[in-house]
């Protein structure tokens, strides 16, 4: 009788059990529809009985009036001003073809727009952007963006992510983006080699089957990576000051140009400006990664500060940057590089006997460091400060371009800023190039993009696009540094490395 009583009771209590769980489960489906629905009316509906007005709507990044290849990722936005409901644009194409998005930001569907760019190639993009507040719907000015004749069909960019925090920690990594998604991808960070630096990541034109990069620290050494073989080196000797850095390769890939240097930081006290960098020495050689042997040239190892190597398209010239020797730190003020360059001849390995000075620190009272001549042969762009061998901490660091052809530079307004623009590089076609700015705020380096064209004519800059720009930027407590295009996406085994870097695995350069 008890064991029947034990049931019926278990019954019965399964039973309201059971009840309960249903009526809770409908109160929540109920929540969560009324929920969407609130969603959906609040950020979902069309905009009725917009209030024109005839200004700019202001966006976060401002891609009003900028130039971008087709097949890039969608360059989303958002409404500064974060007091609003909703938006809601609409985008069409000079050459046909039309897309919509509608919610708190402007989050385009990734295939949509890819078909919007091609359709419109050398043609232009309209938006009609409308933006609900307190209820109501205001429609800004239409704006435009140009869909450029020329294709950006590299795979994306390679950069270092690192906090401004001026040493090693917050685990420094070089990562790939790939430019036609919001796909990042790690090549190597600091949580596969704890406690090492590592920077100066080199593609050659491009090409991500031949790269080297520079490890620092106990355990480091020189990477060259060719068709996927890992070698780790030992460059420093008994005949040069210290191992190589900011690196580049000769198009033949036989060779690799590196700067022999050491970075030292000071800070200030009391003023705007927080760090100084700067090197101690400097000099060139040129590794022969067939051989393992250093090139050397009385011309490039003097008591002067040579830095910033890079080869001419045709691998007959090396330009780099050279400033007279002086006190440091304190008489950072006095460090002013000159642009130069000297002949080599990739065939016997063996430079010219005459240095060429392109533009004199002493003539012009300024520094001009890290030239890069575009691909084609055409262009030399470099940066242009006050002083310093390290633009990146100099806010008056600016991009200049020089047409190689006439040997005349001029400034590139069309992308300078108030603040820091330095560290670029060019696309494998050399119509398009990126670098870092820290317009944004100051501190943070952020990447940007720019169309160059035959004529040397450059398109507004545009802030490298993410899912969603604002949310993303103000997380972001890293800044780039180093950017620079691979033609296919870069593969890179961190597990090699890290045995090779904990192994002390190193073959020993030798001078020639």
């Amino acid at each position: 009788m008890k064991e029947t009583d034990n049931l019926v009771n278990g019954s019965c209590n399964g039973r309201r059990a059971i009840q309960t769980t249903t009526c809770l489960k409908g109160w929540f489906y109920t929540l969560c529809l009324c929920c969407f629905l609130c969603l959906l009316s609040s950020c979902s509906t069309k905009p009725t009985h917009p209030t024109l007005v005839n200004e700019y709507p202001k966006i976060y990044p401002n891609y009003i009036g900028v130039t971008i290849p087709v097949n890039i990722a969608p360059l989303n936005f958002n409404f500064i001003n974060e007091d609003i409901e909703c938006m809601d644009v609409v985008v069409r194409g000079s050459k046909g073809g039309e897309i919509h998005a509608n919610g708190e930001y402007v989050d385009f569907d990734i295939e949509e727009w890819k078909q919007l760019t091609e359709q419109n190639k050398g043609g232009t993009l309209r938006f009609t952007l409308c933006v609900k507040k307190d209820g109501n719907w205001i429609q800004y000015k239409d704006f435009t963006m140009t869909v450029s004749n020329y294709p950006l069909e590299d795979f994306g960019l390679t950069y270092r992510r690192i906090t401004p925090g001026y040493e090693v920690g917050g685990n420094i990594g070089i990562y790939q983006r790939d430019l036609h998604s919001f796909k990042e991808f790690a090549i190597i960070t600091e949580t596969t080699v704890p406690g090492r630096c590592f920077n100066c990541h080199t593609a050659n034109q491009t090409n991500p089957r031949q790269i080297t990069m520079q490890m620092r620290g106990e355990g480091g050494g020189t990477l060259i990576q060719k068709d996927g073989k890992q070698r780790w080196l030992e460059t420093k000797t008994d005949s040069t000051k210290a191992a190589g850095s900011y690196a580049y390769w000769h198009p033949s890939g036989n060779y690799c140009a590196y700067a022999v240097n050491a970075v030292h930081q000071s800070f200030f006290v009391g003023t705007k400006q927080r760090i100084e960098a700067y090197h101690s020495f400097g000099d060139l050689m040129v590794l022969d990664v067939r051989t393992n042997e250093l090139l050397l040239s009385p011309f490039l190892q003097t008591p002067d500060l040579e830095i910033f190597p890079a080869f001419s398209p045709d691998g007959k010239t090396l330009y780099f940057s050279t400033s007279e020797s002086c006190q440091v730190p304190a008489e950072y003020e006095k460090v002013k590089c000159s642009l130069c360059k000297i002949s080599f001849d990739a065939a016997t390995g063996t430079f010219g006997n005459q240095v060429d000075t392109l533009i004199n620190a002493k003539e012009t009272g300024k520094s001009v460091t890290f030239a890069r001549p575009s691909y084609d042969g055409r262009w030399l762009m470099y940066c242009m400060s006050d002083r310093s061998n390290f633009p990146i901490c100099q806010s008056d660091a600016d991009l200049w371009l020089m047409d190689l052809t006439t040997g005349k530079s001029r400034p590139i307004n069309e992308v300078n800023s108030k603040e820091t623009d330095s560290f670029h590089n060019w696309s494998s076609d050399s119509h398009w190039f990126v670098f870092s700015s820290k317009r944004e705020n100051g501190m943070y380096a952020q990447l940007f993009l720019a169309c160059i064209d035959d004529k040397g004519q450059v398109s507004k800059p545009f802030l490298l696009p993410q899912r969603n720009p604002r949310k993303f930027y103000r997380e972001m407590m890293d800044s780039y540094n180093v950017p620079d295009f691979t033609k296919t996406k870069v593969e890179f085994d961190a597990h090699e490395a890290y045995q090779q870097v904990f192994y002390n695995k190193r073959e020993q350069v030798i001078i020639r």
